[in-house]
């Protein structure tokens, strides 16, 4: 639900994402939609070489999904649909399950696709939207680099005509080095061929449907010079008409490969979904809410899991696709349902003619622009441990599984927020040429005035840290060569302190009081205030005065350092 939504439609839990209707954006949603139908088609049927599953299973994700979430998802720019991230998920942890691409893997890929919508669900009941901040913009970046190497790798054979061989992405990139000698020259032509147009026609003009056009003139040069006579393998029959409905079925043989399967899907398409909805939201200032979207997301994979076909995601690329074109609502996605109807209704017979080195081209190509390179060279520019952070989530989804990266992903996310909390920055604020205050690395003999530190803790105090603030006070009033007669607390970046923390603030005071050091806080929250005066660390000998600014802890501090005591301010 947007900012914009200002009638009475906003309490109704659907069409959220249509109303209310604004007709002079009409045309931009129908030629988006057109668009995105040009340009997704191609892609979704990549998607199912990616997650082992016929052909027609990438369209279906195009039709009801879209519907449903159109209906029933808070944001109006998001574009719900097959996704790389979650079919290579499907690929990597379904397997023990039954053979890729024969019918059990099929239904047990329905059968993810309704625990995520369950999961989903249960989310939205519980307001669970907030886990998308877990996993990090670093962790995510690598989490995508890692399986567009892993897509990529994995469709590598199809690019020169060879079977996939091996398990796990290096084994197959090695397996294809190895048989190199045993190219199908036939089928590589195609490949590079439909490489260049798509990668040459980005370049000349980026908003053409180059997939599209490389597809549709593969499928004229099939049935002109029937390459599947010749050798070339193609996708073959593809089933026309509506999907057909159906529970997918519940049996426990494999429920814990199916429920981590289900799981990880869950994790990814909370963060991405979430992420990409947000950024649109910002853009056109509207407001971004995670939890409604979650019915949205739990409605449309109901709608694949009933469909028979995969899991759905939040698709930055397909969103852009839109935004680019112009679509401003759901209106823009339900046009390319309706392409996408019209296509399983007529148009399914000449993709039986497709090349399967077209798809395993399409899906290469989408492999390379998983991995964000311009991301990945910000983070390593900007420094810190979030480059790392990238770098070790996209070599484990690549070395070990999606669903290690997956939890490398979350657990380095946490760690560094754990760390960043644990060792916060801290600083020594003096006053600069300009006149202004300013924090410093902390080191002794900084002084804001003569015989007074101010001193800045940049988080919350809490027990994991309460030791560290009270040592490295304590040690720069040690280490200092010229007397210190008062510290300031600047309390900015602190909102809460616990038991264990507020315990140290009393040894801190204490010690300092034997050192004749006075002390004040300045910039208190009133949580802070009320756990200070709780403590009774605001009252007595060797009481910390609160103070508004710096300047007026200054004032009554310099008093009491150089003169006779401020009654107002004294220590």
């Amino acid at each position: 639900m947007t900012a914009q939504h200002t009638s009475g439609w906003v309490r109704f839990p659907v069409f959220q994402s249509l109303l209310p209707f604004d007709r002079r954006t009409l045309p931009g949603d129908l030629v988006a939609g057109i668009t995105l139908a040009a340009l997704g088609i191609p892609e979704v049927m990549g998607y199912t070489k990616i997650s082992g599953t016929p052909v027609v299973t990438g369209l279906y994700t195009l039709f009801l999904p879209v519907i449903a979430f159109a209906i029933l998802g808070g944001s109006r720019h998001l574009v719900v649909a097959a996704d790389s991230a979650t079919a290579a998920i499907l690929a990597s942890m379904l397997g023990t399950v039954a053979p890729i691409g024969t019918p059990a893997y099929v239904r047990s890929t329905s059968l993810v696709a309704f625990v995520v919508a369950g999961l989903l669900g249960l989310a939205r009941v519980f307001r669970l939207g907030f886990l998308a901040d877990f996993l990090s913009r670093s962790a995510l970046v690598g989490f995508l680099a890692g399986v567009g190497v892993q897509v990529a790798g994995g469709d590598l054979a199809g690019l020169f005509g060879l079977a996939k061989e091996g398990h796990g992405t290096l084994t197959q990139i090695v397996s294809v080095i190895a048989r190199l000698g045993f190219t199908h020259f036939p089928t590589f032509g195609i490949s590079v061929t439909v490489l260049a147009i798509i990668v040459a026609g980005k370049r000349i003009a980026p908003r053409a449907p180059c997939a599209l056009i490389a597809v549709l003139g593969a499928i004229a040069a099939s049935a002109a010079f029937d390459l599947g006579g010749r050798g070339i393998a193609t996708v073959g029959s593809v089933p026309g008409g509506l999907p057909s409905f159906a529970v997918p079925p519940l049996g426990l043989d494999h429920v814990y490969p199916v429920l981590g399967c289900a799981a990880s899907c869950f994790v990814v398409i909370i963060a991405q979904s979430a992420a990409t909805a947000r950024a649109y939201a910002m853009r056109y200032q509207e407001r971004s809410a995670e939890n409604p979207d979650l019915i949205g997301l739990a409605g449309a994979n109901l709608a694949a899991a009933l469909t028979g076909t995969f899991v759905v995601n939040g698709s930055p690329t397909k969103t852009e696709m839109v935004d680019s074109a112009g679509g401003r609502s759901q209106v823009a996605h339900l046009t390319t349902a309706t392409v996408v109807l019209v296509v399983l209704l007529f148009l399914t017979g000449p993709l039986a003619l497709l090349p399967n080195a077209v798809l395993s081209a399409i899906v290469f190509l989408i492999g390379l622009k998983l991995v964000d390179v311009d991301g990945l060279r910000e983070l390593f520019r900007l420094g810190g441990k979030e480059f790392w952070i990238a770098l070790v989530t996209a070599a484990t989804v690549v070395v070990f599984g999606v669903m290690d990266g997956i939890a490398v992903a979350v657990i380095l996310s946490l760690i560094d927020q754990i760390q960043h909390t644990y060792r916060p920055r801290t600083r020594i604020v003096v006053k600069e040429a300009d006149g202004q205050w300013h924090g410093v690395h902390v080191t002794p003999d900084r002084f804001a005035a003569p015989g007074i530190v101010i001193y800045r803790f940049e988080a919350n105090l809490f027990y994991a840290n309460a030791s560290r603030f009270m040592e490295e006070v304590l040690d720069l009033m040690s280490s200092s060569q010229g007397p210190i007669r008062a510290l300031v607390i600047d309390a900015a970046g602190i909102d809460d302190v616990d038991y264990t923390a507020g315990k140290t603030l009393l040894q801190v005071r204490d010690e300092l009081l034997k050192r004749d050091i006075a002390v004040a806080v300045v910039a208190v929250h009133g949580p802070v205030r009320r756990v200070l005066q709780s403590f009774g660390l605001c009252e007595g000998a060797g009481a910390m005065h609160l103070h508004p600014t710096i300047d007026t802890a200054i004032a009554a501090l310099s008093s009491r350092v150089n003169g006779p005591q401020d009654n107002d301010h004294a220590l």
